[in-house]
């Protein structure tokens, strides 16, 4: 072992009664760790580990000692549970020496001499885990191989051999970080107080990661050789458990293979979006995490996706990476590829003009300024009026690859105002307008709109409204 912490759990043994401790001690053996097991709540760098040994008791009282020294584990979090005799088995007292702060002491009362297989657990801070994701799309772009990894990453000073890890994707919210815990000194009342509340908070996100309905019945099968990871679905959490053991040893990192999706379903979608990707045609993939797409088993955590392209006999293009959000079972995965140079995306204003004016007269009249027979000198002081405003959207495919591209447009205005086109044009929210076109190869595509903005006493309320018709003509325009 590297460090003292877990690894020293010593034995004391008083040889008489009456003796004194300091010249009768028995150091036994230290027994190895019989399994180790280590949940990784990523989203609060919190770690629960949980261990079994094989330990020799005699009858009367036994001092345990456990110690921490040079890890991050918290030691309010420390418990000892008798998972063989514990009928015969108790935790009479736990004590932090004040002149040992990284150190505590159980005395177990023993009704009998033997071994007994104990657990201890104890909450870290310094394992971590990510996820990595490697996407290789064919020629065409129809479809997309698309590996998930996991790496996990232990600082927290200990070393664990043989342990069994799962990987938590979920949230939990505890009152104190642990690594501020594992740093501070423990006294027995801060033990006390400060242990009560995390084993209260992660019991209950433990109880709710751990009385699962069971494992998914369409969890990805296994590469041969490689380890698999099994997907176990929660109300709130997932679980994601490598099969077998692996060796996690303090300042390394070690990648796994978490699903391989071999031909995932790809739709190509240009997006205007200005308040996602600025003011830009942005090119996408879009997949979905579901069973179609070879995905599905489970949801897809936060991580880094490495796009490339097959390019025959040429290999792989490197395309683009970005990071992803958590993505639930059956969501779209939205990866920008960036903006096409074979795409020309313009707008146009073709005509402006105003109407509808009104304003106060002399006398108090409020009346429309811009009637017939309404004197320049008899019109008074303007209160309101209406912004006619006609565009055209152009968009050029000038794209070698054959298939016509589907291109969704948002616009978003601000005021009372109407959209008035025979674009299939839907509102998206109260203030933006969302319509979709398609561009055959070689094809320039014209999609002309009026906006009629409300200013003045004549705007009623900050909204657009979309209206079917054509725009006003124009004709020098044409």
């Amino acid at each position: 072992m590297k460090t003292l912490a877990t690894a020293i759990i010593v034995l004391l043994m008083a040889t008489a009664p009456g003796s004194v401790w300091a010249k009768n001690i028995d150091l036994s053996t230290v027994p190895t760790r019989d399994t180790v097991q280590l949940t990784i709540y990523n989203a609060e760098d919190l770690t629960l580990v949980r261990e079994t040994r094989r330990i020799t008791f005699k009858q009367g009282a036994n001092p345990l000692q456990f110690s921490w020294a040079g890890t991050l584990i918290d030691p309010t979090s420390v418990e000892l549970r008798f998972l063989s005799d514990a009928e015969k088995l108790s935790v009479l007292d736990t004590t932090f020496p004040h002149d040992k702060p990284q150190m505590l002491y159980w005395n177990v009362a023993s009704d009998f001499d033997g071994e007994a297989t104990v657990e201890i657990s104890y909450f870290t801070s310094g394992i971590t885990w990510s996820a990595d994701y490697v996407g290789i799309t064919s020629a065409d772009e129809k479809t997309m191989r698309l590996d998930g990894y996991v790496t996990v990453t232990n600082r927290s000073g200990e070393d664990y051999q043989n342990a069994s890890v799962r990987l938590v994707v979920g949230t939990i919210n505890l009152v104190e970080q642990i690594a501020m815990l594992a740093q501070q000194g423990v006294t027995m009342e801060r033990a006390d107080a400060r242990g009560r509340v995390m084993r209260r908070a992660v019991q209950e996100a433990e109880s709710k990661a751990m009385f699962f309905a069971g494992v998914a019945a369409d969890a990805a099968v296994p590469l041969p050789g490689a380890k698999q990871v099994v997907k176990e679905g929660l109300s709130e959490y997932f679980i994601f458990a490598i099969e077998g053991e692996e060796t996690v040893p303090d300042g390394w990192s070690k990648r796994l293979r978490s699903f391989q999706a071999d031909a995932a379903p790809v739709k190509v979608e240009y997006r205007y979006r200005p308040q996602e990707y600025g003011d830009q045609l942005m090119r996408l993939y879009l997949l979905t995490n579901d069973k179609e797409s070879d995905m599905g088993a489970a949801p897809l955590p936060d991580g880094i996706v490495r796009i490339f392209k097959q390019k025959g006999e040429a290999g792989l293009a490197y395309v683009t990476q970005q990071a992803i959000k958590y993505i639930p079972i059956g969501d779209k995965i939205e990866l920008q590829i960036g903006v096409d140079p074979n795409v020309v995306f313009e707008l146009k204003m073709l005509a402006a003009n105003r109407d509808n004016i009104w304003g106060t007269f002399g006398s108090s009249v409020r009346r429309r300024m811009d009637e017939p027979g309404i004197r320049i000198e008899d019109r008074g002081v303007v209160e309101g009026w209406d912004e006619h405003e006609v565009y055209e959207q152009v968009i050029r495919n000038y794209s070698p690859a054959p298939g016509s591209i589907t291109v969704e447009i948002r616009r978003s205005f601000g005021g009372d105002c109407t959209f008035i086109s025979q674009l299939d044009a839907k509102a998206h929210d109260y203030r933006t307008v969302q319509y979709r076109a398609q561009v055959a190869p070689g094809d320039t595509l014209r999609l002309r709109y009026e906006v009629t903005t409300r200013q003045g006493s004549n705007a009623k309320q900050n909204r657009v409204q979309v209206e079917p018709g054509d725009p006003t003509p124009v004709a020098w325009a044409d």
